[in-house]
Parts: C-alpha cells; structure tokens; sequence
C-alpha cells in the first residue's frame, strides 16, 4: 500500500465498521457459554454432545486463520473481509433458525470458518490505513475491540438467553453484519500483493490439520480423561506428525504456504511468545475466577458476569494510555509495568478465600485488566514493528492465532492443574479426619464417626476447601508466570519511531 494514507474522517469510519465486522467473532467466542443449558433442552442433547457448539466454532476459526492472509494476497483484502462479515452474518441467521443439533454445529462450523480472518485482516487494515506514529492509537482500539468481546461475551448471552431465547445470541449478529458490510463497501480501498501467490495446498493442509488436531486435544482433554484416553493420544501424534511435515516442507519447498522468513524477525518471534502468554492471562484468569464464585461462592451467573466484568473496565482505562504513550515511551518500560500490574492482581487473588466477598474479585479484576491493556498495545506494535510490510498479510493471521492458541492452552493447563491438585488436596486434608487426631477433638470434639450424614457435610466441606487451595496454587503459578516471561522484554529490540 502506497504511502497516501485516508483522511481522518474516512480513517474512523474505516476503523468503526472493521473492528465491528472483527467484535462479532471475538463475541461468538464466549457468548454461547452461558447459553449451554439452554440449547441442551431445545436440541434433545446431552452435555458433551452440546459442548460441540462452542469446540466446533473454535476448532474452525483456529484451522481456518493461517489461510486469510494468503487470501487477503491472492484475491485482495477487501474481498475477503467483505465476503467473511457476509459469510458470517448468514451463517448467525442460520445458526439462530437450527432446528436441531445436528444443524446447529454444522452452521457454526460455517461461522468459524467464515469469521477466521476478521480479527487479523481488520488489525492489518488498521495498521495500512494509519501512518507509523499512529500505529500506538490504532492498535489499542484494535485492542478494544479484540479483547472487549469475550468479556462482554458471557454478559450479553446471559441477558438475551434470559429475557429472550438462546437463538437471539446469534441473531444479534445480523445489523451489526449488515452495518459493517454497507459500511465498508464504499469507503474501504482494495488491497493485494502485486504478484499472486499461487497456494501450497500441501502446506495448509499439514497446517490445517496440526491445528485442528491440537486444539481437538485441548478441547477434548477434560472430557476424555486427557492422556488415559486413545481419543487424545491420536489427536496429539496427529498435531505433532503434521506439524512436522508441515516445516519439513515450508523449508523445502519453492513457494510455501507460510513465509517462515517472518521468523527470522527477532521482535515478531518474541512478541509473539509474550502474545502467546498474554491470550493466557486474560483468558486464563476468567476460567480460573468464574466456576470458582459459581461452585464455591453459589453466585448465580448473572452475578459471575457482573463480578468479573470490571476487568474490562480495567482495559478500557489502560488502551488509550498506552496508544498516548506508544512512540513516547520506550514499549519495554510498559511491557514491564503491564506484567507488574498482572502479577500484582494475581498476589491479590491468592489471597481467596471461602470467607471472602466480591471486593477482591473485583478490585484484582480491575487491575489485572489494566495490566493486559498496558501489555497489548506494546506487544501489538513490537510485533510489526521490524517486520516488512509485505508480509504483514502473513504476519497477523499467524499472531491471532498464537494468541489464540495460548488462550486455549492456558485455559486447558490451568484446569488440569485444578482438578488434578484438588484431588492431592482433599487427600493430604482428610488423613486428618480421625478419631486418634488430637486437632479433630480440640475443632469438633462433636463429631461423630458413626453418623454417616456427619461424615457427608464433612466431606463437602474437605471437597470445598480443597478447591478453594487449588485455585490459589493456579492463581500463584500464574504469578510466577509474570516473573518468568519478564526476561523476553529485555531481548526486544527498541522499534524505530515512526
């Protein structure tokens, strides 16, 4: 793109309708959640066959996100995304209108694949249409929009679900499609690269099947038992057997699919590690609080939502402060006080408890939203910061889907490391639980071992307890995360100004 950048009232107009079209898919992501119940009584299904309404979206919009950018080469940008808000607004119609489950996983494997590339062409096209110095703005309302619609996500699914039906979740979708669509058709220039890539189908397809396989994997994992289950041995020796052939063949072959040059990029490789922890810690904290105040604390989901929602707040505040500061303040110093921030909400959180109120919550929410608003924007530009233009395409499919996938796997690693720690926990307390233990005379010199009622309350209670130390050891271990990512901030390199 030439270097004739839109006048600012076009720019915003651009920016408004393109983070419209990327809001809906970041918003379909989370929005179904609370919705589960729901769609399970109106299809007839069971509960592990519904959960394939929101691993189906996933799975699709995962596989399908490396292939936007050579789209966006090939057959130009405008197309694409145009294409995918129609694409995608259609198949929420259709996914509103299914009249049985079968149907409905089918249109939100349409969803998925149609809404793939809205969230990175929509970031590069904010990137073109801006010029160098205004790259810190852009990139935190691209923020905004990319990390507003999980957190708003459970809010408005809870509100529509109760007040309408569950299909109003999807049909919620359609003027904000049709507004993005007619918006953008006039005002947004066509893009594509000069000399069309032809596509390495052998490339995408060993890509493809590596990420479906390894986020079936992750998906599944709880369901199955993890590594007891064939089911998630197959998936895994798939993830890694295509992931291999696939870069066996990227550096073999003439024109592959992914131009791992871009990894040679010193700033995207790191950038992109820190954005793979970064997608962990802001979603990785919502999994962790949200079934802890619903299983521990009886909140009914209405008052999760409420609860957890000012994290957003938190983002809201910290976005435009980093925009201001971008290209005045070194994006290593913010890097730093974002993770700070970050470990500070997690040292807050540990200090839960089955006494406590939602204050904590609250205020922990507010300031760990702040420090991962702090962080993206940082992150966002050092990402482009060196990489050439004509990758950029490339560039942020594969950063959506690294931050993508990190989400998916801290979520999975940090449930696993719950429940697995819960049942060491509930062990380690009820060796106690004896008639010969001094300390069970001098708390309960009561209790009667021969009541079995009795022994029940008490192993709810155990059980309670033994939860409630397992989420403050995951929300530690996500503390020393903080510490431990911190050292990938020095090895950056300082972006040239704008």
């Amino acid at each position: 793109m030439d270097q004739a950048y839109p006048p600012a009232l076009r720019r915003n107009l651009i920016t408004l309708f393109a983070l419209s079209g990327a809001f809906m898919t970041q918003l379909d992501a989370t929005i179904a959640n609370v919705a589960l119940p729901h769609m399970q009584a109106s299809t007839s299904a069971s509960r592990e066959q519904v959960t394939w309404v929101l691993t189906s979206y996933i799975v699709m919009a995962a596989t399908f996100t490396p292939l936007s950018g050579w789209l966006a080469g090939r057959i130009g940008r405008k197309r694409v995304f145009l294409g995918s808000i129609a694409g995608f607004t259609i198949a929420s119609v259709l996914c509103g209108a299914a009249v049985n489950l079968d149907q409905l996983i089918a249109f939100r494997l349409l969803q998925g694949i149609m809404g793939a590339s809205l969230l990175p062409m929509s970031q590069a096209i904010l990137l073109d249409i801006n010029p160098p110095e205004k790259h810190g703005s852009a990139m935190a309302i691209w923020g905004m929009g990319a990390i507003l619609g999980p957190i708003v996500g459970p809010l408005a699914g809870g509100w529509l679900t109760d007040n309408f039906s569950w299909r109003w979740i999807f049909f919620i979708n359609v003027p904000v499609g049709i507004a993005a669509f007619v918006g953008l058709i006039g005002i947004l220039d066509e893009t594509r690269d000069k000399v069309a890539k032809r596509l390495d189908l052998t490339g995408f397809a060993l890509l493809a099947l590596a990420v479906a396989s390894f986020q079936l994997m992750l998906d599944r994992g709880q369901i199955c038992d993890w590594f007891a289950s064939t089911e998630i041995w197959i998936e895994a020796t798939i993830a890694a057997g295509a992931l291999y052939l696939f870069v066996v063949h990227s550096l073999t072959t003439a024109r592959p699919f992914v131009d791992l040059g871009m990894f040679k990029d010193r700033n995207y490789v790191i950038g992109n590690l820190l954005g793979f922890f970064l997608g962990g810690l802001m979603y990785g904290v919502i999994a962790l609080t949200a079934p802890m105040l619903a299983e521990l604390m009886n909140y009914p989901i209405e008052l999760v939502g409420l609860v957890t929602a000012p994290r957003g707040i938190g983002t809201l505040i910290a976005m435009p402060i980093a925009g201001r500061l971008s290209g005045k303040v070194d994006a290593r110093i913010m890097l730093f006080i974002g993770l700070a921030f970050c470990g500070w909400s997690m040292a807050l959180l540990s200090g839960s408890s089955l006494e406590m109120d939602s204050e904590l919550v609250i205020v922990s929410g507010v300031i760990q939203g702040f420090g991962a608003g702090l962080m993206f924007v940082p992150i966002t530009i050092t990402v482009f910061a060196t990489l050439a233009p004509r990758l950029r395409n490339e560039g942020a499919a594969f950063n959506s889907l690294i931050r993508n996938l990190g989400a998916a796997v801290w979520i999975s690693a940090l449930q696993i490391l719950t429940i697995r720690n819960e049942a060491t926990v509930h062990s380690r307390l009820a060796e106690g639980v004896r008639p010969d233990n001094p300390a069970m005379g001098l708390r309960a010199p009561d209790f009667d071992f021969g009541v079995t009622e009795s022994i029940a309350v008490l192993d709810r209670e155990i059980s309670r307890q033994a939860l409630m130390v397992s989420y403050i050891d995951s929300f530690w271990l996500i503390f020393l995360a903080c510490l431990v990512v911190a050292p990938l901030v020095v090895m950056l390199k300082k972006p040239r100004q704008g």
